[in-house]
């Protein structure tokens, strides 16, 4: 793979990054002292460049030797040192065809300070590790595929406390409905409706601000009693059937979102079922997620649609559905439902 050159890109955007990064290339070592050199480090078992490492040079090819060792592992007397003018054979482009215009055994000119060499700035000097047991060799620095991760049974993570696992259990306890994906949905909606406090937006329904705190709290749901009165109402609102009109812009195949509970899905049917309730006109749904009553068939066994279990279809009322663009999200972003106005 050749190198990001003008003449190989054809993106603007690119190149106008590529300008932005370049501008200070050729005054880049304007403010360096005269008597430090920056070079780039390579090794020839090892992935990883130490670019831009400074010497003085008045430093030794030993005190070279002894940083090489520091940051590769491999000893001075195992270093075979190649200095090239550009990258080398470490290369991002994995140029292995560039010379190298100086070659230093193990052991050679070790007192010999780096001016003598007349280094100049970006020299690339690579190491090639000449010690046949190297610990570097086959990637046993770099390849994390190679170190054994460390696995737990399911039997020794349940005996311990403090756990997520552990903590759920605790919490199924004391409380038979809980569940985790009924407690992310619930801290989902503490945290939105805080968010809709801060904005001066009226809360959601089912929350209220704490007088003493003036935090956010969830308050208790409503007497049975009453909520079976308000279901009664509903089902008087209801008596007569949805008309066509009710459905009017939903056709098979668009996205929809139901409500209650924002559960997504897509349209599979639209038209009359007799054996829904006092019947009329209503939208067959296949929901993303099993949140559905249904697989599409009503009481009787006849089917409208189909779905591809029996919680994941669902006959909606067209006052309860809304189509658009409503792409697939995590379960934990659905509400459980129990609307009359749903089989």
């Amino acid at each position: 793979m050749s190198a990001a050159t003008p003449s190989n890109i054809r993106n603007e955007d690119l190149l106008a990054l590529q300008a932005y990064v370049r501008a200070a290339d050729a005054t880049q070592y304007n403010d360096v002292h005269k008597d430090t050199v920056i070079l780039d480090l390579t090794h020839s078992n090892l992935r990883q460049r130490h670019a831009e490492t400074r010497f003085d040079l008045h430093d030794t090819l030993d005190t070279l030797r002894a940083k090489i060792h520091q940051k590769t592992g491999t000893p001075p007397v195992f270093q075979h040192l190649q200095f090239y003018r550009g990258r080398g054979p470490a290369g991002a482009a994995g140029n292995t065809h560039e010379l190298p215009f100086l070659e230093i055994p193990p052991g050679i000119d070790d007192d010999r300070m780096l001016g003598y060499y007349s280094l100049m700035h970006g020299i690339t000097v690579h190491c090639v590790d000449l010690d046949e047991h190297s610990a570097s060799r086959g990637g046993q620095y770099e390849d994390v595929s190679l170190v054994e991760k460390y696995q737990m049974s399911d039997e020794e993570y349940n005996k311990r406390k403090g756990t997520l696992r552990d903590w759920a259990r605790k919490e199924k306890d004391r409380d038979a409905t809980f569940s985790l994906a009924k407690h992310a949905r619930e801290h989902r909606e503490l945290m939105d409706a805080r968010r809709l406090m801060k904005e001066g937006l009226p809360l959601p329904p089912g929350f209220e601000v704490d007088a003493s705190t003036g935090d956010v709290v969830r308050v208790q749901p409503e007497p049975e009693s009453s909520v079976t009165s308000k279901k009664s109402e509903e089902k008087k609102d209801n008596i007569n059937a949805p008309g066509p009109e009710s459905v009017e812009g939903v056709e098979v195949g668009m996205r929809c979102e139901v409500s209650p509970g924002g559960r997504r899905g897509s349209v599979a049917f639209v038209g009359e079922v007799p054996e829904i309730g006092v019947g009329g006109y209503w939208v067959g749904v296949v929901f993303d997620e099993p949140v559905g009553k249904t697989d599409g068939t009503v009481r009787g066994g006849k089917r409208y649609f189909d779905a591809p279990s029996s919680n994941r279809g669902g006959f909606v009322q067209g006052k309860n559905i809304q189509v658009g663009d409503f792409p697939e999200r995590d379960i934990f972003d659905e509400l459980d439902s129990d609307s009359e106005d749903e089989l």
